[in-house]
């Protein structure tokens, strides 16, 4: 099983970019920028990674995104993302990016978004990955900043499929962004947002109904509302959960009661993606790996999750009909 996980094609459809920083990235490219950081070493770092809720996490995660200043350093940080991917036999995946985590802080946005496309070209070119790249609101921050950023992606929109909601989700409902997430579909954004990871299923309620989203980024407690799991059923939208990341924030106790083969069981269309890599204990292989694992998942339900990832993903369908050809081709071609 180990080995079919390892190399069966996959998608991820829930990636910040800037929780793939690995401490050692940090450390260079803070030495690189003459930046302090108030960790002393990398083990000192690791060692931080011990979080009660999500908002100990984001502590970390801007401490760390805050030595990021030049296209350089958001090149470098996208191509080791990418760089994994190759290792892992990742075809296609959907990047999601905080612009107001460095605008705040006076990094031009075209900063920004030009250091991770020339990445994303790279790695086309050199590994064939295909990518896109989804641009996150933070609902911390009040709608008027989003709108500030959606202005300041419009000279990029055609390198900018969607735009999604993230950072703290209690006390910050989705809706609280109707008014942005209209306006970004008018500008031709399809539109996505974390909902039921620490939020309840009203959020979910609220992200469906007045954001009009396309996905459920985790949306773990969509579970408890019955009414809920038909209207998404219904609507035919995923889920993008993230099993690790919802271990290390305490969504879960422990991967064994995590919901995601309840979710198949019910008909939702789960996928699985490693949300903040390096802080919560691996990259998608490891999450497929662990949450197998931890639920003795079948061949057939790995399979159906790898799927769900490239069927529901934002590719172009000519490309999603050749990443499940490769799929079952893999299937039927293994040998364990």
């Amino acid at each position: 099983m180990e080995k079919f996980i390892r190399k069966i094609p996959k998608a991820e459809l829930h990636l910040h970019i800037e929780g793939s920083f690995q401490p050692e990235l940090m450390f260079e490219i803070a030495r690189r920028n003459q930046i302090d950081i108030k960790y002393k070493s990398v083990e000192e770092l690791r060692r931080a990674y011990q979080f009660n809720c999500l908002q100990d996490f984001l502590d970390i995660y801007y401490t760390g995104a805050c030595v990021l200043t030049t296209e350089q350093d958001f090149h470098d940080l996208t191509m080791a993302y990418f760089d994994e991917c190759e290792k892992e036999n990742i075809l296609f995946t959907e990047i999601m990016f905080d612009p107001q985590t460095h605008t705040k802080r006076g990094i031009p946005f075209a900063t920004v978004i030009k250091g991770i496309q020339k990445a994303r070209e790279e790695a086309k070119e050199k590994y064939g990955i295909e990518s896109l790249l989804i641009m996150s609101y933070l609902r911390h921050l009040s709608e008027a900043d989003a709108f500030e950023t959606l202005e300041q992606s419009l000279p990029f929109k055609h390198l900018i499929y969607s735009v999604g909601l993230d950072s703290s989700e209690k006390g910050n409902p989705p809706s609280k962004f109707k008014r942005v997430f209209e306006a970004s579909a008018k500008h031709g954004y399809t539109v996505v947002a974390h909902a039921g990871e620490e939020g309840g299923a009203d959020y979910v309620w609220e992200a469906i109904n007045e954001l009009e989203i396309a996905r459920i980024d985790h949306g773990n407690n969509s579970l408890r509302d019955e009414k809920l799991i038909a209207e998404i059923i219904k609507r035919d939208l995923a889920l993008t959960v993230c099993p690790l990341s919802n271990l290390e924030l305490q969504v879960v106790k422990d991967l064994t009661s995590h919901p995601i083969r309840t979710m198949l069981e019910k008909g939702l269309k789960a996928t699985v993606n490693s949300d903040d890599p390096a802080y919560f204990g691996g990259y998608l292989t490891e999450n497929f790996l662990q949450i197998q694992k931890a639920l003795d998942l079948s061949k057939e339900e790995i399979v159906t999750l790898v799927k769900n990832g490239f069927q529901y993903s934002f590719a172009e369908d000519s490309l999603k009909r050749g990443f499940l050809k490769k799929v079952d081709e893999f299937v039927e071609s293994f040998t364990g």
